[in-house]
């Protein structure tokens, strides 16, 4: 087993919401178990209905609620929202906010942070609870703030903000709602 190099004090962070994820389970086994009905005990086009359903809105769930996370690693920041990704090397990130949701700013655009939902109910009860706590969302945008400070320098840590479209999400959902369109027109 390898040492970490003097450069790298520490392993990828990773950031994601429970929430959503614990939402996204829940909402995918109501669908599997209507559509799953559906296409079991329909009848005529039902099944092909719900199976065209569950092939638009399967892709759709895992996007808004499985998919968004954000990796820090020492040179670059990679931003995976439900329908793009985003690598942002932290030579090119200017800023990471908190206001009414969580942001990186670099190269004049800005990139929302799926990942890292912000709660107006918990930065006020933080506000309240004195200086020394935080509102989660506040505290993961300071450390990747901290981050993008202390490695913006980095030799690796330079390049073009690259964004990727998530076609593995959109080429599933645009077929499911093609195929549930021409399934109703047919009837």
């Amino acid at each position: 087993m390898t040492s970490p190099s003097p450069e790298q004090e520490y392993a990828d962070r990773r950031y994601r919401s429970p929430a959503g994820i614990a939402g996204g389970v829940l909402m995918l086994a109501l669908a599997g178990w209507l559509g799953g009905d559906a296409a079991v005990r329909g009848e005529g086009s039902t099944p092909w209905l719900a199976l065209a359903g569950l092939l638009c809105v399967v892709p759709l769930i895992i996007a808004f609620t499985l998919r968004p996370a954000v990796f820090a690693g020492a040179s670059r920041l990679l931003v995976r929202n439900p329908f793009r990704t985003i690598t942002l090397p932290w030579g090119a990130v200017d800023a990471v906010r908190a206001g009414y949701s969580s942001e990186v700013l670099a190269g004049g655009s800005t990139y929302q942070l799926w990942a890292v939902p912000v709660s107006l109910r918990k930065r006020k009860r933080a506000a309240r609870g004195g200086a020394a706590e935080a509102a989660p969302a506040d505290q993961t945008v300071a450390e990747l703030q901290e981050l993008a400070e202390r490695n913006a320098s980095r030799e690796d840590a330079q390049g073009d903000v690259v964004v990727r479209w998530a076609y593995e999400v959109l080429a599933p959902a645009g077929v499911g709602l093609v195929l549930f369109v021409v399934l109703l027109v047919v009837g």
